[in-house]
Parts: structure tokens; sequence; C-alpha cells
């Protein structure tokens, strides 16, 4: 097997075990047995290994003194505490965004990319899948606008906790009292944002995108106290335990 073809086994085996998990496959604190998994995703061991070295780093699984992994555990107080964290970096991307000066080419897609939010979240007519595409790439670009790899990777890192990702709460959203409302509020601070950049207001740009994050939140709450039937579409909550 070339290097490529084992690149390529990684990353199917971090992908897969990465939706498992998230999806609530296995039980939080469930023991992970390779050997079962290594032939229920029809890999072989080492790539596996190494994508539960990844999900370790990643916060999702935790080692076991004795061997092996378990699913990690999150309280309700870890899910608000992670989107916390994840404004906090986002608000730093966008302060040394507004400070150094925005990429130029990330700054032209981002702003491409509002205009069709704009389109997506229209009165006349939601395009809710389009909505949730664009909005990702939005924070993808937002991480990366100060230049800065450093910050890019925690962001990345920071979202792949447990309902901490930008468009965790989205899927289901539909069902949510005057969710078109709120799509258009959270497009109406994406655009606050990048005005600020654009302005080389760095606090500004700092605290609008750090508010923004706490949207999810409110979210969050609104799934877990008024829309329990709606955790289970959102990545990660099926971790969460009372």
């Amino acid at each position: 097997m070339d290097r490529q073809e084992r690149n390529a086994q990684f990353v199917r085996a971090l992908i897969e075990l990465r939706s498992l998990i998230l999806n609530g496959t296995f039980d939080a604190g469930h023991r992970l047995a390779e050997t079962t998994l290594a032939d229920r995703l029809g890999l072989s061991r080492t790539p596996l290994r190494q994508a539960m070295d990844r999900l370790v780093d990643e916060g999702l699984l935790v080692r076991i003194e004795t061997g092996g992994c378990r699913v990690a555990r999150f309280t309700l107080d870890d899910i608000m505490d992670a989107i916390e964290l994840r404004g906090v970096l986002e608000g730093t991307a966008a302060r040394l965004a507004a400070e150094r000066g925005i990429v130029p080419e990330i700054g032209a897609r981002m702003s491409e990319v509002l205009d069709a939010l704009d389109e997506a979240v229209a009165p006349d007519q939601l395009d809710f899948a389009e909505y949730v595409r664009l909005n990702a790439e939005f924070h993808e670009l937002l991480a990366k606008s100060a230049g800065s790899s450093i910050v890019a990777r925690e962001v990345d890192r920071a979202s792949r906790l447990p309902a901490a990702s930008p468009t965790a709460f989205l899927q289901g959203q539909e069902l949510v009292p005057d969710f078109r409302a709120s799509l258009r509020r959270a497009q109406l601070q994406h655009r606050s944002i990048f005005n600020a950049i654009e302005a080389r207001e760095g606090s500004r740009a700092e605290a609008l995108t750090r508010e923004h994050a706490r949207m999810a939140k409110s979210n969050l709450r609104y799934v877990t106290k008024e829309a329990p039937g709606l955790a289970e579409q959102v990545p990660g909550l099926a971790l969460v335990i009372d």
C-alpha cells in the first residue's frame, strides 16, 4: 500500500468514525473495540488507530488507562463553554483581520458569499440548503481572514467540539418558531462583522463576532428546554449527559 492510499484510508476512517460518534451511534462513555470497529468500517486497524488518535486530540474520544478509547461525555456547561471558546477564537480572527488588513482574496470571496447569503434569506424565497452551505463557508473564510494559520487551525479545532460548529443548530431550524427571522438576524450580523473588518475597527469586529457566536447558546437552550425532540438533529448532542 503506497502513501497516498494509506492517507486516503486514514481520512476515510476519520470522517466515518467522527460521523458515527457525533450522530449518537455510540453512547457517551462507550468503549470502542478496535477489532469490531475496523470490521464495521471495512478498514485495517492502523488507519483506524490514527483516526482515533485524532479524535482524542479533538476531544471526542478519551483514552482509557488500561488501553483503548471511550466516547467522551459532555455536560450542557461543556457545550456552552465550547460555543463561547469558538466565539473568542473567531473574534480574535476578526480583530486581527481588521488590524492587519483582511487577506485580499479572502475579503473578495467573503463579499461574494455575503451577497449570496442575502439572496438565500430573501423575504420572498428562503433557500435554506444554500444558507447552510454559505454560512459554513463564511465562517471558514472568517477564520482565515487574518492570514494566520495558527488562528485558523484553532478555530477549526474548537468548531469540531460537539454542537460548537457554526452550523450545528441549523439542521432542524425549520421547525423552530421565527427561524426565518433568526436567519436574517444572523445574516445582518455577518454583514456587520465584515463591515467592521473592512473599516479596520478591530475591537468592534471582535465584539460583534463573539456576540454572533452566542446565538448558538440561545439555540442550545431552546433545543434542550423547549424542543428536546430536535436534539437528535444536532450533531454531538447525543454525547451530552445530564
